[in-house]
């Protein structure tokens, strides 16, 4: 399992993702699930990863070999040659449902694994807007929009709650990265299949300003300070909520027998 968000906001794009891919009780093992497919001064494309491995890697080989043109004879198909990230989004689409097809075909309709990946794609090309969008493992795909400014893929339930809460389209770049990190916190606090390391890009409105890349490792500072205050802010704020009063009477020591 993994965990990827995509946060689509006014001041710019945050792109966060996990690197666990096994967690057994003597068997931990990571992979990169953040990928720059390309940044270069026309355009910057960035995929985020879930699901299995197999499908995702072999999605974007049959991007790197380009797709085979719908009509007979065609050339192939390739990200340099897309004009728009909707055109980029359909092509990552067809190279995903591709590849799980064929796995499965190979694999028989015996097999016990699940051959299911998905996407998180953000980026723009120059001069036009940031763009977000959840590619599904069917090919199709939909793309983030203001009133609910973020996108998850993989072990999402446990981290969504902060973002639901705090998490709207004016939320400052720097806001919105530390809220992401506390939505990872919550997630890695409750599920052992998602961990450290971490990959973020923050890609800004302004493309005067410069994209943000850092990997948050196993002994990060910052990390481990956000957590520990936020643990002891959740404490804080549970204490400070009066107890229900119809437990009156109730709750608190028994007495001594």
């Amino acid at each position: 399992m993994t965990y990827c968000l995509g946060m689509l906001l006014k001041d710019g794009l945050v792109m966060i993702a996990d690197t666990r891919t096994n967690a057994g009780i003597d068997n931990i093992s990571s992979y990169k699930k953040l990928h720059i497919l390309e940044q270069s001064e026309d355009r910057t494309l960035i995929a985020c990863t879930a699901g299995n491995l197999s499908v995702t890697q072999t999605a974007f080989a049959l991007l790197q070999e380009g797709l085979a043109d719908a009509d007979d004879g065609g050339d192939p198909r390739f990200l340099a040659d897309q004009t728009n990230m909707h055109r980029v989004a359909g092509l990552i689409g067809e190279a995903l449902n591709e590849a799980r097809s064929d796995i499965k075909d190979t694999a028989g309709e015996d097999s016990q694994y699940s051959f299911s990946g998905s996407m998180l794609l953000g980026g723009r090309f120059k001069g036009r807007p940031l763009r977000l969008f959840h590619i599904y493992k069917e090919g199709n795909f939909i793309s983030c929009q203001p009133d609910r400014p973020f996108m998850q893929i993989g072990e999402t339930k446990y981290g969504k709650p902060i973002l639901d809460r705090a998490l709207t389209y004016e939320t400052p770049l720097d806001d919105a990265v530390k809220t992401g990190l506390v939505s990872f916190d919550s997630t890695m606090r409750s599920n052992l299949s998602v961990g450290r390391p971490l990959d973020i890009v923050v890609i800004p409105t302004d493309e005067g300003k410069p994209t943000v890349t850092r990997r948050i490792e196993e002994h990060d500072e910052y990390f481990d300070m956000l957590s520990s205050k936020w643990a002891l802010a959740l404490a804080e704020a549970r204490a400070a909520i009066p107890m229900p009063p119809f437990m009156e009477g109730v709750s608190g020591e028994g007495e001594d027998t």
